[in-house]
């Protein structure tokens, strides 16, 4: 597929995936899109996107699909329940997932795809929103080297950072792993905070003080 754009297919085109959507289409691929919100999937169209009625109709046309809902269900139904990406995927095709799920959820589909000839790569993005509006997410992912490389084209639309972690569900890890971290330093800040605001100290101000210290860190951003 040298010199070719891929034509994507994302599932899930909410607060994440409309503004990846937008990324792909100025890159210049062609975009399906599915989502089970009229409205989202009004934005998705106008932002020039294609509008399938299931996932399987996805799987007619994109060489590239992207899963980024929100539960584990939700991406095991949208993938291989009725009227599922896997009835009409082709061999070849790229299955990313960018929702937040268990290992073992990526790898079971990774078996599935892979007996249709496809392939699973599990990508799984950080930094939020803004940064998804920005194009600057960081995606952590697993796969082979061969389907990590192509994920790569698509995902440098709209990620600034690409983690490459290891095997499918390596990804998942990763995001395990900067998920728990992030909430011991919320829980930190919280109890800092709190401790602080006893002595009448201006928390604003404490606040942009030690973003130039050591104790700096993004949760506090």
């Amino acid at each position: 597929m040298a010199g070719e754009k891929e034509t994507v297919g994302i599932i899930g085109v909410g607060r994440m995936g409309l503004p990846m959507l937008r990324h792909l289409r100025k890159q210049g691929h062609d975009v399906w899109a599915r989502d089970l919100d009229d409205k989202q999937l009004a934005e998705a169209r106008n932002a020039g996107a294609k509008i399938a009625a299931t996932p399987a109709e996805i799987g007619k046309h994109a060489t590239f699909v992207i899963a980024i809902t929100v539960t584990d269900a939700q991406v095991n139904e949208m993938l291989t329940g009725k009227d599922g990406l896997i009835e009409t995927v082709r061999p070849g095709t790229i299955v990313a997932v960018s929702s937040t799920v268990s290992p073992e959820t990526v790898q079971a589909l990774d078996e599935k795809f892979r007996a249709k000839g496809a392939d699973v790569l599990d990508a799984p993005l950080c930094r939020g929103r803004q940064y998804a509006d920005e194009g600057t997410l960081l995606a952590l992912v697993g796969g082979k080297p061969d389907v990590v490389t192509r994920g790569r084209a698509i995902y440098g639309a709209f990620c600034s950072d690409i983690a490459h972690l290891g095997n499918v569900g390596h990804g998942q890890v990763g995001k395990a792993m900067n998920n728990m971290l992030l909430w011991i330093n919320s829980i930190g800040l919280i109890e800092a905070g709190q401790l602080a605001a006893t002595t009448g100290i201006d928390l604003p101000t404490l606040r942009d003080a030690l973003q130039l210290s050591s104790g700096k860190s993004q949760a506090l951003e």
